[in-house]
């Protein structure tokens, strides 16, 4: 009885890390499901092959390497990060990178502006109008909130 008990446990670990595969295989016949998920013809079969690769000792890497050797890299759902695909995973990082520089820059600037206005004020310099509007948002301290019992009511039910 412990033999059964231990071929069971050895049936269901083979087939749990056969199932965690077949997850990470794209079916090349449907394209956007995993051969665990689909039922076409293909998917059957590279399940079964999958199974017969655990069966014949295989490592996990050995079969993705396999499946990848005869489909192409695109059956794998997680491709190689190469030259190729470099591209393309690095161009979000890139794109908000050069987002949040142009931020700091555009913030830099407007400090950068507000200080250059308030040394030609001192100096003498006129202000535009456009300047001096900024200059007295900068310079003026906002009104403190009102105290009392119906302005806090009102503080919070706006939140």
């Amino acid at each position: 009885m412990e033999k059964t008990d231990e071929e069971r446990k050895k049936a269901q670990m083979l087939d749990a890390r056969a199932r965690n595969i077949s997850h990470n295989v794209r079916c090349t016949e449907c394209g956007s499901q995993s051969i665990e998920d689909s039922q076409a013809d293909v998917a059957i079969l590279l399940r079964q092959l999958i199974r017969d690769e655990i069966g014949a000792g295989k490592t996990d890497k050995e079969i993705y390497n396999k499946l990848e050797d005869e489909f192409g890299e695109t059956v794998l759902y997680a491709p190689k990060f190469d030259l190729q695909t470099a591209a393309l995973w690095l161009t979000p990082v890139i794109i908000a990178g050069g987002t949040a520089a142009g931020l700091v820059y555009q913030k830099h600037r407007q400090r950068t502006n507000v200080h250059i206005m308030a040394l030609n004020l001192i100096r003498g310099v006129p202000l535009t109008p456009k300047e001096r509007v900024t200059m007295l948002d900068v310079l003026i301290p906002p009104p403190p909130p009102p105290r009392g019992m119906a302005s806090r009511l009102r503080r919070w039910l706006n939140r």
